[in-house]
């Protein structure tokens, strides 16, 4: 646009563009208008000028803009008149073509010469918008591959809140009802929250829960795994560095703190961090700042921290594995989540989620399973917890040749399992109250009519 204010001695030009959503062109980049002016350049098809020129695919060139009705001023040009200058005010406007269709428009303003001229300045103004043309297909693409991406980021994170809201939280036992009754009293809040609990538990997925069901739900959930990482590339990864802070540091880095900004990091496995990590992490905590690694200026950031560990962090206190006083500013609400072994309870629903997902994921119909095979799903003592059940389930998905869970797809563990169990007669060697609670599923769970799999009595 400032192109054609130097080239061709205008006083002022803009550029319109047809918005789908509220069919009417808009200027949407202008020479000579301030943004106000600019707000005020909108037109129905057909309307003043603008809206002729898109609506016909003719350019139109106005002499004196005072004297012609259809000009509506819409923008204001009283600035552009010289008190010392008696000329009119000329207009040219031309179309823009989209790939199919009129898509926009280029205008200009100015000063009255000869009628050749003007004609010669509409030509020159139709090759240039020409090569507008291409410009503005491209970016017309741009923005539907972007509109695109915004609507499946939307669908995705309205998709993930649904998932991870407290009724699809599988967990009606007592223990998993107190679990999620504490969730939903954290998620609301700012504290920082502590998950202790086994290998296997889902304590990624209370992490999500808490998220996902909080005020800062649309902004970023990061994960991080801190036993997976040496101390320098933890260090690096959380806080990031600067180009030149240490061999490999080729560029800028930003670190996960950074990346969580106005919403959760969920740092997995926090008893494995090293103590000068935890000194770090300490002062994130209490000043909502740190430095990148190599760097002096400090970054605040505004995030919620969500601490999960299988390790008894009192006992690591004690030994002078973790610092005493990081321990305590992430106490602030401590969430025990239960092992597998103490919700019996909620392993036939549990069953039923994983063969409905696997069944789709795989296009098997695995669902007939015998009340021996239930029952010894219900009394293993599963220590590998939820985890241990899912790949279980997916195990005999992917093995299955027909409806029925017969006793080969279980995995060798839980066969020599039930191999023991029957070897002994009784239910006198399990723990009684297993033996009990795992009757007491198997009937709730035949009389609920929403059941994925059909529980048979071997022949």
């Amino acid at each position: 646009m400032n192109v054609l204010v130097d080239q061709m001695g205008i006083k002022q030009a803009s550029l319109t563009l047809w918005d789908d959503v509220t069919e009417q062109m808009r200027i949407i980049a202008a020479v000579g208008l301030s943004p106000e002016e600019m707000a005020k350049g909108r037109y129905a098809l057909g309307e003043g000028i603008t809206g002729q020129v898109i609506k016909s695919g003719e350019p139109r060139i106005i002499a004196d803009i005072s004297q012609d009705q259809d000009f509506l001023n819409r923008t204001g040009r009283e600035h552009l008149i010289d008190e010392n200058d008696k000329r009119p005010i000329s207009y040219i406007c031309v179309p823009v073509k989209g790939e199919t269709a009129y898509t926009g428009t280029i205008s200009i303003d100015k000063t009255y010469t000869d009628e050749l001229t003007l004609a010669a300045d509409a030509r020159l103004l139709t090759i240039i918008a020409g090569s507008f043309a291409q410009t503005i297909r491209l970016h017309q693409i741009v923005k539907v591959e972007k509109d695109q991406l915004i609507e499946q980021n939307e669908r995705l994170r309205d998709n993930l809140g649904k998932r991870y809201h407290f009724d699809n939280i599988i967990g009606s036992s007592p223990a998993m009802e107190e679990v999620l009754g504490i969730v939903s009293q954290v998620a609301t809040s700012r504290a920082t929250a502590l998950l202790l609990g086994e290998t296997g538990v889902g304590k990624e997925m209370i992490a999500k829960a808490i998220h996902y069901n909080s005020p800062r739900k649309d902004k970023p959930l990061i994960r991080i795994n801190c036993g997976a990482l040496s101390p320098q590339l933890l260090e690096s990864e959380l806080f990031g560095h600067v180009k030149g802070a240490f061999t490999g540091a080729v560029k800028d880095k930003t670190g996960r703190f950074e990346a969580a900004d106005g919403g959760s990091i969920f740092l997995d496995e926090i008893g494995t961090m090293d103590p000068q990590l935890q000194v770090k992490l300490l002062r994130v905590l209490q000043e909502r700042e740190f430095e990148r690694v190599g760097d002096h200026h400090s970054v605040k950031v505004d995030v919620r921290v969500i601490a999960a560990t299988n390790l008894d962090l009192e006992e690591a206190v004690h030994s002078g594995d973790f610092r005493e006083d990081l321990y305590y500013r992430l106490n602030v609400v401590t969430i025990n989540i239960p092992p597998l072994r103490n919700r019996r309870e909620d392993i036939p629903r549990l069953i039923d989620f994983f063969l409905d997902r696997f069944n789709k994921e795989n296009s098997r119909n695995l669902r007939r399973m015998s009340r021996e095979i239930l029952n010894t799903l219900l009394r293993y003592p599963w220590p590998g917890n939820v985890r241990e059940l899912e790949n279980c389930i997916e195990r005999a998905v992917v093995l299955s040749s027909s409806d029925e869970f017969t006793d080969d797809l279980l995995p060798l563990q839980i066969r020599m399992f039930a191999q023991q169990v029957r070897g002994t007669g009784s239910s006198e060697s399990l723990e009684t109250t297993a033996g009990r609670l795992a009757e007491q599923a198997i009937r709730e769970y035949e009389m609920n009519e929403g059941q994925i799999y059909e529980i048979v009595v071997n022949q």
